[in-house]
């Protein structure tokens, strides 16, 4: 399972998508305090199940990054560890994803360097868009020789 992203985590944390987004962090705390079903060698099962400490830290300070990325990887060494947990576990970033993704995700939008001729969409989520465009203009003689000029 490839690693949860640490800015999705850090909005739910965050309070993005109101009380729905309040839910779904919920799930991933009930999720992650489940306990942890893999025990190798007979060995102990850990006081508390990977990725609480990480989960807790994170609910206290949303906005740090580092506290993200550790929950990240605490989740994602749990789903290598414990199939039940990962099947659950995508289960849940589906519907997370999908919440951040309607209520409003970040969205940048940048156009540098160089000369563009037609038309350009800056937003989100666009669907079934098409647009005819023509030809650009051909450069005048004399604009490639300026470039030169000394």
């Amino acid at each position: 399972m490839d690693p949860i992203s640490a800015g999705l985590l850090a909005a739910l944390a965050g309070g993005v998508g109101g009380e729905l987004g309040r839910q779904v962090w919920a799930g991933l705390g009930a999720l992650v305090r489940r306990p942890f079903q893999r025990v190798e060698g007979g060995g102990q099962l850990p006081a508390m199940s990977p990725g609480e400490t990480e989960l807790a830290r994170l609910e206290e300070q949303p906005d740090d990054p580092m506290r993200a990325q550790a929950l990240s990887a605490a989740l994602t060494m749990r789903a290598a560890a414990d199939t039940d947990f990962r099947v659950q576990l995508q289960q849940w970033l589906a519907q997370a994803t999908a919440l951040v993704h309607n209520v409003g995700g970040e969205t940048r939008n940048e156009i540098s360097g160089g000369t563009f001729h037609g038309p350009v969409l800056q937003g989100r989520d666009f669907s079934e868009s098409s647009f005819t465009t023509r030809t650009p203009p051909s450069p005048a003689p004399g604009d490639a020789e300026l470039g030169q000029q000394e």
